[in-house]
C-alpha cells in the first residue's frame, strides 16, 4: 500500500475484527474486512475492496485444502466449488480455483466473487411459488432436472411435475419454499430452487429469485396457471381468493395446480453455429432457447420434446460427437448426453454403471431403458397391439417403420387432451392442448363457434438466425384473424413466446411442428387454410408437405415458396427481369473449386448448399485458403454441392414487399453498415437509409414490385441486395416474414403483420390506408443493433462473417443516425464516448487485404486524440500517413497485446487478422480476455468507422431523446430561431413560451453543427417566468445544461425588446434559479448595448463546486495534468477556476481545458478562464467552456476573471474592468453590492429550420 498514512496496527485491528465478526457471527470476511478498511484504515474503495481480496482469497484455498484434508469437505470429489453465474465456474483443484476467481474478479462490478460448496450430483429440484400481499401462498409448480446439480437449469433437461421426489421429499421442499417466500415477505411470485441429497434428507437452497424468473414462463404453460398475470393482480392489490382462474372459469388463483400429465423442457443449443466450440455444461447457461413437449408420460413427452427442438432427430438415436467408446463418453457432460446415455443403455451398460458415472436418477435411466426394451421388441415388425405402445411412448410413424422395417402401419388418430390445472377435478374453459395415444379426443368434442378456422403455425425455439421476432409476427398475425372473424388455432411448442399464451388464439396446441404432428392437429381442426409466413424457417419447411396433401397456404403459394428458395427457378426468374444476382458455381471435389475461384476471380464465397443462417460460408482470397476450406467441408462427407460465389464488398441493403397479387408496399428499405460479408442478421441495418441516391432507389423499388408480383406473393416477401460499382444485384429472397418485420413496423407506423394477413385472406392492398409504392419515410432514423452472447460462449470464434452468431437485437432511435446509433450499441450494451480526460487507445490488427482502408479510419482516430497501437504491418501502413503508431507484437509472438489489454489503456479492438485455422485460437483468446475485461472487439472496418463517427459527433446519455415508440412524430416538426451574437459568442435563441420543444439537449448536436446545421456554441430556450419578464435556458452545444449566460441573457433581454414581447428599457430574467436585473441602450428602436446584474460571486467550494478544503479557493496551489498551477474558484451561477498566465496566447488551451475541465476536484466540470492582468483596468482572457471548447467569449468568465483579479489584489474594486477575449470587449464592475457586465447584443439572422 502507498498510502503514507496506513499503519500495520490499523490493518492489524481491522484484520482481527473481521476474523472476530467472521467467527462468531457467521459474517463474511469481506463484508466486515472492506468496511473497516475504508472506516479505520482510511484507504480509497477500490484500494479496499482489492486489499480485502488480496488478503482473503489465499486463505480461502489454504481453508479449503485443510477443510478436505480432515474431511470437512469431500476430496473425494476433486474439491469441487461452484462459482455461479457470469464469470463463474467450477474449480476442481486450488489451481483451477485460482484461475476461476481471476475471471470472476474480472467480471464482478465490484470486485468480488462468492465461493461455495460444490454439491455435485444432487438433484435440482425448483418450485415456483405465489403470495399475495395478506399472506395467503400456494405453490404453483415443482420442477426437476433430469441432470443433477453442476448443470445450469437453463441448459439441463426439465420435468414437471418433480418426478423422483418421495412424498416425503417432496412435502418437505414444498413446506421450505413457502416458509422461504413468506419469510421474505415476498408479494407475487417467487422461484425457489433446491439442491436435495439423493442419499438423504439434507438440502440446501441454491437461489430464491423473488421475480420472475425463465422458469416461471415454463411452469406457466406447464400448469396454466399465468404466473405473469396473477403476480400483476396481486401487485395492484388483489388477493388470490379474489383472482379467477381463467383455465376452469369456476376456481379461483389460491388452488394450486394439480398435473395429470408430464411436462419435459429441452434446451436448444447453438454449437451448429459454432463448430470446435466446447459443448461442455456447467454453470454458465449456453442455450440460445428450448421447446416443451407435454405428455400423459416421461417417454412420451421427451420424445416429442427432442423431435420438437429441430435437431433432426425423431428417437434418442444420435451420431456420436467422437469415437470414444461409450463408457468413456459417460463422463462427457455436454448437450449430447441424453444420447450417449441412450447409446450405452443400447450397449448393455447397467443403470448402476450409468447412474455412477452420470448421477442421473435412477428412475430418469429407467425411463429410457423402457424405450430400448421396446425398439428391441419390435426389430422383427409391429403388431397393432406393439404399434399402440409404441405410439403410447411417443414414437412418430416414420420412426417407427425406420425401426421395425414395417411398411404398413394400423390406422391411428391422435387424441388431444386440454391442460386443465386441475387434473380434471373441473371441466376446463380455455381450449389448450396436447396430444396423446388416447382414443378419446377433447379437442374434437369442444365447442366450436362455427367460424371458419385458420391455422397459424409457429417457429418452435429460439434459436441463432430465428428468433422472438417471428413470435411477434405470429401473433399479431393471430389478433388480425380473430378481429377478421376467423377462429385462430396456433401450433407451437416454445414456452417462453406469447404465441403459446393460452388465451392469444382461440386454440392452442403445444406440439412439435413436423409434418406427422401438424397433419395430425389438421385433421381435427379442418382449417380454411393454413399461414407458414409468420413462423420461420420452421414454418416454410413444411409447405411442400401441406400443399402434397391438399392443404390451402395461405399468402405465397407452395410454387412460389419453391421458385424462391430453388436456385435455378430463381435464376430464370432473374434473367425475364434483366436483375443481376453474384456469379456462381457448384463444386464437389477441390480442383472443381479452385477451378471456380480463378474463373469467377478472388474473392469469393465458399458455402455449402441448403443451408439457413449462413451455416460455413467462408469468404477466401486465394487459392490456399480454398484448399484449406475445402479439405475440411469434405471431411465432413457433405451430400450436397459447394457453392462459389464472386464476393462484391458491397452495400448490402434490405427490402420488406408487402403484395396482394396486383399492387405492392413497400414500408422501408434498410442499409446496412457492414458492407456484404457479415451476414444481415450480425450487421447493424439503419433506415431509412444514409447512403442511397433517388435513382438507385427507384430501381429498388421496381425491381422488388417485379419479383413479389411475379413469385405471386400475397402478403410478406423479404429481398436482400447488393450495390457493387453502381450495380443492383439481388442475393436472395424468402417468401415470409423476416426478423426486420416488427422493427421496421415500429419505427414507419405500418402494421406490417396485420396488412399481409389481410392481404393473404383477399383484401385489396389499396383500400387498407397504406397507400402502395415505397411508404413515405418518418422523420427519425432507425438503427438495429445485433447482440450477442460471446460471454457464454467464451472459446467460440466471435469474428463476424456470413454465418450468422447474434442471439437479438436492440433498436435505437434518433432524430440523426448518430444518434440513433449512439442509443443503439449503448443499448447492446457496448461503453461509447470519450473518457473524461481524452485519453483512448486502440489496438489494431487488419488483414493485409485491408491495409489500403485502414488508413481512414486510423486518421478519425488519430483525429479523436486516440492512442494507436498496431501490429507490424498494419503499424507500418498507419505511420506512413505520418501518425503517431505504437507497434505491437502480433498475438502469435509473444503476449505483448495481451499485456496491453491489462494494463487498462486499450478501449476498443479492431482486428480483421486472417483467420486461417493456425491463428484461430489466438484469436479466440484474445477476443476472450477483451470480454472479460469489457473491451469491445470489432472484426468489420464498417463498424469501427461508424463508432469513430459517433465518438466524434458527442452523443451521450445526456443529449439524446426520450422517443416514446408510441406517440411518435410522423412528419418533422418546424422550427423558429434567431441566430444572435454577443461579443463573439453565438447562440440559438428558440421562443419556447409554450412548452413544444421537450428536449433541447438532443437539438443541441445537430443545429449546432457548423457545417451541417445552423452553427453557435449552443441553444437557448426562452420560457415563461412566474417571478420575471422571462426565462432563459441555456444548453451547450454538447447538450449539457449551462447554468448562467452572462453573454445569453443580453441576447435574450435584446430579443425581448426588439420582438416586443417586453418593451421596456429595465427588465428582469430569470435563469440559472435566480432574477436578474437587466438595463437597455437602444437606438432606433433596437437594443445595441445591455447591463446585466450578475449577483455576488459565490466563494464557498460546496457552491463553486470545488472539493478543495477552506473557506474559499484563493490563488490555490494544485497539480493538474502533471502541471503545478495556482488557482482561484467562484460561482458566478457557473462554476470558474481562473488560472493567471504570464503570456495568454501561447497557453495550450485545446489540452490543458479538458484537464481542468474534467479534473477530479470539479465534480460539476468547471470552466476555465487562464489571463493576464495588463494593467489595473485591463485584463487579457482566453476561455474553455464546460461542454463547447474554447469559445470566443464567455460573460460568466469575464466576470470571474475580474472578481479573481480583484480578490488577488490586482484590479481595483468597485472601478469598470475592461476584460479583452477574442469576440471584443467586455466590461465588468465589481463591488460590494456584486458584478456588473456590459457588452454588446446582436442578431445575425433569423429562419426557419426542421428536426
Amino acid at each position: 500500500m502507498k498510502q503514507e498514512n496506513v499503519s500495520l496496527w490499523k490493518c492489524l485491528l481491522a484484520g482481527l475484527a473481521a476474523g472476530f465478526v467472521n467467527g462468531f457471527f457467521g459474517a463474511g470476511g469481506g463484508m466486515v474486512l472492506v468496511p473497516l478498511l475504508i472506516w479505520l484504515v482510511g484507504l480509497p474503495d477500490k484500494l479496499a475492496f482489492s486489499s480485502a481480496i488480496s488478503i482473503i482469497l489465499p486463505l480461502c484455498v489454504v481453508s479449503l485444502v485443510i477443510y478436505g484434508r480432515h474431511d470437512m469437505l469431500p476430496l473425494s470429489d476433486a474439491l469441487p466449488y461452484l462459482l455461479g453465474g457470469a464469470g463463474g465456474g467450477v474449480a476442481y483443484s486450488p489451481e483451477e480455483l485460482t484461475v476461476a476467481a481471476q475471471t470472476g474478479l474480472d467480471a464482478s462490478p465490484i470486485t468480488q466473487i462468492l465461493v461455495e460448496r460444490y454439491i455435485y450430483g444432487w438433484k435440482e429440484i425448483e418450485f415456483e411459488t405465489m403470495r399475495d400481499g395478506v399472506g395467503n401462498v400456494i405453490a404453483v409448480c415443482s420442477m426437476e432436472n433430469f441432470d443433477p446439480v453442476g448443470v445450469h437449469t437453463g441448459d439441463s433437461i426439465v420435468v414437471a411435475p418433480a418426478l423422483t421426489l418421495s412424498d416425503k421429499e417432496f412435502q418437505m421442499l414444498r413446506s421450505a419454499a413457502l416458509n422461504i417466500i413468506s419469510a421474505l415477505d415476498i408479494v407475487g411470485g417467487c422461484n425457489c430452487q433446491f439442491a436435495l441429497n439423493p442419499d438423504s434428507f439434507e438440502y440446501a437452497v441454491i437461489e430464491v429469485n423473488p421475480r420472475v424468473s425463465r422458469s416461471s414462463a415454463l411452469a406457466s404453460k406447464a400448469t396454466g396457471y399465468p404466473i405473469a398475470k396473477i403476480t400483476t393482480k396481486i401487485a395492484l392489490g388483489y388477493t388470490l381468493d379474489e383472482i379467477q382462474n381463467d383455465i376452469t372459469g369456476k376456481t379461483c388463483a389460491c388452488f394450486e395446480p394439480a398435473l395429470d400429465y408430464v411436462v419435459v423442457k429441452f434446451p436448444k443449443w447453438p454449437f451448429d453455429k459454432f463448430v470446435g466450440a466446447s459443448r461442455r455444461l456447467g454453470t454458465q447457461m449456453k442455450a440460445t432457447g428450448e421447446v416443451m413437449a407435454i405428455g400423459t408420460n416421461f417417454e412420451s413427452a421427451l420424445l416429442k420434446a427432442v423431435r420438437g427442438a429441430e435437431i433432426h432427430l425423431d428417437t434418442l438415436h444420435a451420431k456420436p460427437l467422437s469415437d470414444r467408446p461409450v463408457r468413456d463418453r459417460l463422463a462427457d457432460c455436454d448437450d449430447h448426453r441424453l444420447f450417449t446415455v441412450f447409446e450405452a443403455l443400447c450397449s448393455g451398460v447397467s443403470i448402476d454403471e450409468i447412474h455412477d458415472i452420470t448421477r442421473i436418477d435412477r428412475w430418469f435411466l429407467s425411463r429410457l431403458q423402457n424405450l430400448v426394451d421396446y425398439e428391441a421388441s419390435i426389430q422383427n415388425g409391429l403388431t397393432p397391439e406393439l404399434y399402440q405402445r409404441g405410439k403410447y411412448l411417443g414414437y412418430p410413424d416414420a420412426a417407427l417403420r425406420r425401426l421395425s422395417g414395417s411398411e404398413t402401419l394400423p390406422p391411428f388418430r391422435a387424441g388431444y387432451k386440454m391442460v386443465d390445472t386441475c387434473a380434471a377435478e373441473f371441466d376446463a374453459q380455455t381450449p389448450y392442448f396436447y396430444a396423446s395415444a388416447d382414443a378419446r379426443c377433447e379437442a374434437r368434442t369442444f365447442p366450436r363457434s362455427g367460424k371458419p378456422v385458420v391455422m397459424v403455425l409457429g417457429s418452435g425455439p429460439i434459436r441463432i438466425g430465428q428468433g422472438i421476432e417471428f413470435d411477434y409476427s405470429s401473433v399479431h398475425c393471430v389478433w388480425t384473424l380473430k378481429a377478421m372473424g376467423y377462429d385462430v388455432v396456433i401450433v407451437n411448442n416454445n414456452p417462453e413466446t406469447v404465441s403459446t399464451d393460452y388465451d392469444t388464439a382461440d386454440r392452442l396446441y403445444f406440439e412439435p411442428l413436423t409434418a406427422e404432428d401438424v397433419l395430425q392437429i389438421i385433421d381435427v381442426e379442418q382449417p380454411v387454410g393454413v399461414v407458414v409466413a409468420f413462423g420461420g424457417q420452421t414454418a416454410i419447411a413444411l409447405t411442400q408437405t401441406l400443399d402434397r396433401h391438399g392443404i390451402r397456404i395461405l399468402g405465397t403459394s407452395a410454387e412460389g415458396i419453391d421458385i424462391a428458395e430453388d436456385r435455378e427457378r430463381f435464376d430464370e426468374l432473374l434473367e425475364r427481369f434483366h436483375i443481376s444476382r453474384p456469379k456462381g458455381m457448384g463444386v464437389q471435389t477441390l480442383p472443381e473449386a479452385l477451378h471456380a475461384a480463378q474463373t469467377l476471380g478472388y474473392p469469393v464465397l465458399l458455402r455449402p448448399s441448403y443451408v439457413i443462417g449462413g451455416q460455413n460460408m467462408k469468404i477466401v482470397h486465394d487459392d490456399a485458403e480454398v484448399t484449406t476450406y475445402m479439405q475440411r467441408i469434405l471431411a465432413q462427407g457433405i451430400d450436397n454441392p459447394v457453392l462459389v460465389d464472386k464476393y462484391m464488398m458491397g452495400t448490402e441493403l434490405e427490402v420488406d414487399v408487402i403484395s396482394d397479387g396486383t399492387d405492392v408496399l413497400i414500408p422501408g428499405i434498410m442499409e446496412h453498415i457492414e458492407r456484404a460479408g457479415v451476414h444481415s442478421g450480425d450487421s447493424i441495418a439503419v433506415y431509412p437509409p444514409y447512403n442511397l441516391n433517388d435513382m438507385m432507389t427507384d430501381k429498388i423499388v421496381d425491381s422488388s414490385r417485379k419479383l413479389a408480383l411475379a413469385l405471386g406473393t400475397k402478403g410478406l416477401v423479404n429481398i436482400q441486395y447488393l450495390i457493387w460499382e453502381n450495380e443492383l444485384y439481388v442475393i436472395e429472397v424468402n417468401p415470409r416474414a423476416s426478423r426486420t418485420v416488427p422493427y421496421i413496423s415500429k419505427v414507419t407506423g405500418v402494421p406490417m403483420v396485420d396488412v399481409a394477413s389481410r392481404v393473404m385472406l383477399g383484401a385489396p392492398l389499396a383500400g387498407l390506408g397504406y397507400g402502395t409504392g415505397l411508404h413515405p419515410i418518418p422523420p427519425y432514423y432507425a438503427v438495429k443493433v445485433p447482440v450477442f452472447s460471446f460471454e457464454k460462449l467464451g472459446d467460440v470464434n466471435a469474428y463476424l462473417g456470413p454465418e450468422m452468431k447474434s442471439t437479438g437485437e436492440v433498436l435505437g432511435l434518433g432524430k440523426t443516425m448518430q444518434e440513433a446509433l449512439f442509443k443503439g450499441l449503448t443499448s447492446a450494451g457496448m461503453v461509447v464516448g470519450q473518457h473524461p480526460d481524452g485519453r483512448h487507445g486502440v489496438f489494431v490488427s487488419v488483414d493485409t487485404h485491408d491495409l489500403g482502408e485502414i488508413v481512414s479510419l486510423a486518421k478519425k482516430l488519430d483525429d479523436l486524440h486516440f492512442a494507436l497501437y498496431a501490429t507490424g504491418e498494419t503499424a507500418a501502413a498507419i505511420a506512413r500517413l505520418g501518425i503517431d503508431v505504437v507497434t505491437v507484437d502480433g498475438i502469435r509472438e509473444s503476449d505483448h497485446a495481451f499485456a496491453l489489454l491489462e494494463s487498462g489503456c486499450i478501449d476498443y479492438i479492431v482486428y480483421t487478422g486472417a483467420l486461417k485455422d493456425a491463428t484461430m485460437d489466438d484469436y479466440i483468446a484474445l477476443h476472450r480476455r477483451a470480454l472479460q475485461l469489457g473491451i469491445p472487439c470489432f472484426t468489420s472496418l464498417d463498424t469501427a468507422n461508424a463508432l469513430a463517427d459517433i465518438i466524434a459527433s458527442r452523443y451521450n446519455e445526456r443529449n439524446t431523446e426520450l422517443v416514446d415508440i408510441n406517440h411518435m412524430r410522423t412528419e418533422r416538426q418546424s422550427l423558429k430561431f434567431a441566430k444572435m451574437q454577443a461579443t463573439g459568442d453565438d447562440y440559438i435563441y428558440v421562443e419556447n413560451f409554450d412548452g413544444h420543444i421537450t428536449c433541447p439537449e438532443s437539438l443541441c448536436i445537430p443545429l449546432c453543427s457548423r457545417h451541417r446545421g445552423i452553427g453557435g456554441y449552443g441553444i437557448v430556450l426562452i420560457e415563461h417566468s412566474d417571478v420575471a419578464d422571462a426565462k432563459m435556458r441555456v444548453f451547450n452545444r454538447d447538450g449539457s445544461a449551462g447554468g448562467m449566460g452572462g453573454n445569453a441573457i443580453r441576447c435574450v433581454a435584446k430579443y425581448l425588446y426588439d420582438n416586443g414581447i417586453v418593451p421596456r428599457d429595465d427588465l428582469t430574467i430569470e435563469a440559472g434559479g435566480t432574477v436578474h436585473r437587466l438595463h437597455l441602450y437602444t437606438r432606433f428602436g433596437t437594443v445595441g448595448l445591455v447591463t446585466v446584474d450578475m449577483g455576488k460571486p459565490a466563494f464557498e467550494p460546496a457552491n463553486v463546486p470545488v472539493t478543495l478544503e477552506g473557506e474559499r479557493v484563493i490563488d490555490r496551489p494544485v497539480t493538474i495534468a502533471g502541471g503545478e498551477y495556482r488557482i482561484t474558484c467562484l460561482s458566478m451561477g457557473n462554476p470558474h477556476c481562473v488560472v493567471f498566465a504570464d503570456r495568454v496566447d501561447e497557453v495550450d488551451v485545446a489540452h490543458l481545458g479538458p484537464q481542468f475541465e474534467h479534473a477530479d476536484i470539479f465534480p460539476a466540470r468547471t470552466n476555465t478562464e487562464f489571463i493576464r492582468v495588463v494593467n489595473r483596468t485591463t485584463i487579457k482572457m482566453r476561455v474553455w467552456e464546460r461542454g463547447n471548447g474554447e469559445t470566443r467569449a464567455c460573460g460568466t468568465g469575464a466576470c470571474a476573471a475580474v472578481v479573481a483579479a480583484t480578490e488577488n489584489g490586482l484590479c481595483p474594486k468597485g472601478e469598470p474592468i475592461t476584460v479583452k477575449v477574442s469576440g471584443g470587449d467586455l466590461i465588468v464592475t465589481y463591488d460590494d453590492d456584486g458584478v456588473r457586465l456590459t457588452g454588446n447584443a446582436e442578431l445575425a439572422f433569423t429562419g426557419v429550420t426542421t428536426y
